[in-house]
């Protein structure tokens, strides 16, 4: 995962992302990627899954 922290209070899944970091442009060159679990990944300590992405449009 890149720049993404999750926790799990009770039924509560909290997601941290710094916005002010970056990893470089998308495949398609077309956006900066922020934050990514790079695929689907499962919630900590549960079954559920998650896949999240977090880019911003290039200037």
């Amino acid at each position: 995962m890149k720049n993404v922290d999750m926790k799990v209070e009770g039924n509560i899944l909290t997601i941290k992302v710094d916005l002010s970091k970056e990893f470089g442009p998308s495949a398609s060159g077309k956006t900066i990627i922020i934050a990514s679990t790079e695929g689907n990944v499962t919630v900590p300590d549960r079954d559920e899954k998650i896949g999240l992405n977090v880019y911003r449009k290039k200037a």
